[in-house]
């Protein structure tokens, strides 16, 4: 094993691919620190329905950022950086890799091209916008948007929710386009030649495992970790609230659906979203090595010379 064991090691794929599974392998073989790269597997709350490495898998290597936030912040990307920036010197300090691993394209590319420092947002303006959006909807506060931020606002498409509230906020917050804050900000923080891959499974095999393991989620209690997540009576906006397989249990929980209905529409949901998350890589970061999850571990160890 050379000094290249100890560069940062990249590691993304749709839900549901094997990543964890060739995080913690190769930091086994290397004797890496396995830091989460995924938005919702942050949560505290949400163990089970996010499938976040069991106690068991966690006492095998250190595991970072995994569990370390509360269901009632709104986990931002520039949150991620700073704190992934601490376990990155940690893992420096200790002579040891540093193993990122996730589906979240965002916080990728925030990784590898540094991201638009935003101020925070005051809490009364934040929760200002979410009362207009829940009075008047999207489209409403689409227009409000196109009045004082129009760039933003020819970007955003007049139904997305979340993006339509976030710029709005910001030229709010700061009198900013969201636009220009991102022309400014945070630097890298992993260089361009770190070892990296995405894990392309075949896509019938991908959508027979997310099924078989939404069914293991409930087999092991997320429906339990749901329940104690729904009396807590959360903004339904905040991301936590959103995460795969949440809104659907949720609903069965209220009456509403039966649990085969829920379980049937979460499925879907992952499903697309695995979709979703190829296009974006495709698009966004389409110079990473596409591998299988059975070639991953070999390729990845030659690449850091542990071969």
């Amino acid at each position: 094993m050379d000094r290249r064991s100890q560069r940062p090691v990249l590691i993304a794929g749709p839900t549901a691919s094997g990543k964890s599974a060739l995080a913690l392998a190769l930091a086994e073989r290397i004797g890496g620190i396995v830091i989460n790269a995924d938005s919702m597997q942050v949560y505290g709350d949400l163990r089970m329905i996010t499938a976040r490495p069991t106690p068991a898998e966690e006492a095998r290597v250190p595991h970072r950022l995994y569990g370390h936030v509360d269901a009632a912040v709104n986990y931002s990307v520039g949150r991620y950086v700073a704190d992934a920036g601490v376990v990155l010197d940690e893992a420096r300090r200790a002579g040891k890799s540093a193993i990122f691993v996730g589906g979240t394209g965002l916080y990728f590319k925030a990784l590898t091209a540094g991201l638009a420092a935003v101020p925070p947002i005051p809490p009364d303006i934040r929760e200002g916008v979410r009362a207009r959006l829940a009075q008047g909807g999207a489209a409403a506060l689409h227009a409000e948007l196109q009045r004082h931020d129009p760039r933003a606002a020819a970007r955003l498409d007049v139904n997305d929710r979340t993006r339509i509230a976030r710029a709005l906020e910001v030229v709010a917050a700061t009198g900013r386009s969201l636009l220009d804050w991102q022309t400014e900000g945070m630097p890298a923080l992993i260089d361009a030649d770190a070892p990296r891959v995405f894990i392309a499974p075949e896509r019938a095999a991908l959508y027979a495992r997310i099924d078989a393991r939404f069914d293991a989620m409930l087999a092991a209690g997320a429906l339990d970790e749901v329940k104690k997540l729904a009396a807590r009576r959360l903004d339904p906006l905040l991301p936590a609230m959103k995460a795969h397989g949440v809104p659907w249990l949720i609903r069965h929980l209220a009456g509403e659906i039966s649990l085969d209905e829920a379980a049937r529409r979460a499925k879907l949901d992952t499903r697309h979203y695995a979709k979703r998350q190829f296009t974006w890589f495709r698009h966004q970061l389409g110079d990473w090595p596409r591998l299988s999850p059975e070639a991953a571990l070999d390729a990845v160890m030659a690449e850091v010379g542990a071969a």
